[in-house]
C-alpha cells in the first residue's frame, strides 16, 4: 500500500475556461430540442381564424411601426419600396439641400387667389393682375421643375453611373412640392449642404 505524504500531494490546478476560437461564434451551439423550440416559437401556427387574423394584425402593426420609425430616421431597411436605395436617398438629399419655388408655390397661390376673390369686385383691375400672377407662377414652376430634374439626373449620372434614372425627376418634384417640415422620410441634410 502506498502512503501519501504531505510532500506528495500537490495542488491540482483547475483548467481555465476554454478560450473562444478566433472566428468562432462566441456561444455554444444549441441542442436540437432548443433549436426546435425556438423555431416553433417563431412560427406559431394559429388554431383558428380569429388567432390567424390577430397574428396578421400584430405582424402588420410591427411592420408599420418599423416603417414609421424609418421615416423619421431614414433607415433604408424598413422604408417603403418607392423610397429605398442609395439613388433615392441621394435624390431626397439633393431636393432637401436646395431652395425651390415649388415648395412655396401652393401657399402663395392660395393667398393670391383668396385676395383676388375677396377684392376683385371692389378693384376690377385686381382680377387681371391675379391672372397674370398665376401665369407667371406657372412658368416659374415649370422652369424650376426642369432645372431640378436636369440637375438631379446629371448629379446621379456622375455619382451612380450605372443606375437608371427613370422616374427620379418626378420623385424629386413630388418631394419638392411638400413643405420641408412635412416631408417623409424626414430631411437628413441642411439647406445649402452638399448631398453625400
Amino acid at each position: 500500500m502506498f502512503r501519501r505524504t504531505k510532500s506528495d500531494t500537490t495542488t491540482a490546478t483547475v483548467p481555465a475556461e476554454p478560450q473562444a476560437k478566433p472566428g468562432g461564434k462566441g456561444r455554444p451551439t444549441p441542442s436540437r430540442k432548443e433549436a426546435e423550440a425556438a423555431r416553433k416559437a417563431a412560427y406559431k401556427k394559429p388554431r383558428n381564424r380569429k388567432e390567424a387574423s390577430a397574428l396578421r394584425r400584430e405582424k402588420m402593426r410591427t411592420e408599420r411601426a418599423k416603417m414609421q420609425s424609418a421615416m423619421q430616421t431614414g433607415d433604408d431597411r424598413y422604408l417603403p419600396a418607392a423610397d429605398k436605395g442609395p439613388v433615392r436617398r441621394f435624390a431626397r438629399d439633393y431636393v432637401d439641400a436646395r431652395y425651390s419655388v415649388m415648395e412655396f408655390a401652393l401657399p402663395i397661390l392660395l393667398v393670391v387667389s383668396l385676395i383676388g376673390v375677396v377684392f376683385s369686385r371692389q378693384f376690377l383691375w385686381l382680377a387681371g393682375l391675379v391672372n397674370i400672377f398665376f401665369l407667371v407662377m406657372v412658368l416659374v414652376i415649370a422652369g424650376d421643375w426642369f432645372l431640378l430634374s436636369a440637375g438631379l439626373k446629371k448629379a446621379v449620372g456622375v455619382k451612380f453611373p450605372n443606375e437608371p434614372v427613370k422616374g427620379l425627376g418626378f420623385y424629386a418634384v413630388r418631394r419638392t412640392m411638400q413643405m420641408r417640415r412635412w416631408r417623409l422620410p424626414k430631411p437628413m441634410v441642411k439647406r445649402g449642404e452638399k448631398p453625400a
